[in-house]
């Protein structure tokens, strides 16, 4: 089966991954192609091709400012990616929820071992109702000092 062209549709576009980091940098502002190259690092006539499908898919739009092309994201050429994508949300959300949950059963589970391991440990900083640490006593005033503050 032939594969569908890549301006056939914007699904077809974002199938490479130098699109969709272009389409991920122009959705901040809008920017000229120099500045999209010194940013993603790819070659100018690299970033020109790309520009060129996501323009004839319509998921960016160009405007001329004298002689430098400004490219920025078309958001509602956009939202049938958004929305496709967000048939998926509820599964990730439950997968996302699920490794929530598991973490947070970890980390309970290692505080409850820590205070175990406290509780079990003979260390002189913690003290254990069990084995009481010997204490020294309080210094106390000689007596001929509390005579002579009455």
């Amino acid at each position: 089966m032939a594969r569908a062209s890549t301006t056939s549709d914007a699904f077809n576009a974002v199938a490479e991954p130098r699109r969709r980091e272009i389409l991920i940098y122009l959705a901040a502002t809008e920017r000229p192609v120099g500045e999209i190259v010194a940013a993603l690092g790819l070659e100018q006539p690299s970033v020109s091709k790309h520009l060129k499908v996501l323009r004839d898919v319509g998921l960016v739009r160009m405007r001329c400012q004298g002689r430098q092309k400004l490219y920025r994201t078309n958001a509602e050429a956009i939202r049938p990616l958004h929305e496709w994508a967000g048939t998926f949300e509820r599964y990730w959300q439950h997968q996302l929820n699920r490794v929530k949950e598991r973490a947070e059963q970890m980390v309970r589970q290692n505080v409850l071992d820590q205070d175990a391991q406290e509780l079990n440990s003979p260390n002189p900083n913690h003290s254990n109702p069990t084995n009481p640490q010997p204490t020294e006593p309080e210094p106390t005033e000689p007596a001929s000092t509390k005579k002579e503050k009455s």
